[in-house]
């Protein structure tokens, strides 16, 4: 199960956070050990260049895009490979709505399309979608008129 998808900007603001499976409880826990992890260890990372680690027998692999840092974690069958995949698809997708690698004001100008992509990417802690067309179809944002 994928248990998290945190965006975060460069002094580890959460920007958009999907749990799944997390107890209330636990969330503050990720929240303040994923910045923290990122605010170690993303300094100097190249745009996309994967960072993985193991916490508490769950798998967490992150990575920078412009100024935004992406975190996933899970378990399970979402092992560092299949969130390396996951996390491909949420930074291709990131990039085709924003057009480029995203500063904090694009990514806030674009919010709620990426909201969109990540709901169609990840659902309920399963990765839904990774065809980079179909999730473009399904996140086309028209007026109620033209149905």
């Amino acid at each position: 199960m994928l248990l998290a998808v945190l965006f975060a900007n460069s002094d580890g603001n959460i920007l958009v956070e999907r749990f799944n499976g997390v107890p209330a409880e636990e969330r503050l826990h990720w929240r303040s050990f994923l910045v923290k992890l990122g605010s170690e260890n993303l300094k100097g990372v190249k745009n996309e260049e994967l960072l993985v680690a193991c916490h508490k027998s769950v798998y967490i692999v992150y990575t920078v895009l412009g100024d935004v840092s992406i975190y996933l974690v899970g378990k399970d069958e979402y092992d560092e490979l299949a969130l390396s995949e996951a996390i491909f698809v949420i930074t291709s997708a990131l990039k085709d709505v924003c057009g480029k690698p995203p500063t904090e004001r694009l990514f806030l100008d674009k919010y709620g399309k990426i909201c969109l992509c990540l709901d169609e990417i990840v659902w309920t802690g399963l990765l839904e979608n990774i065809d980079k067309d179909r999730i473009k179809r399904l996140v086309r944002l028209k007026p109620p008129t033209d149905f």
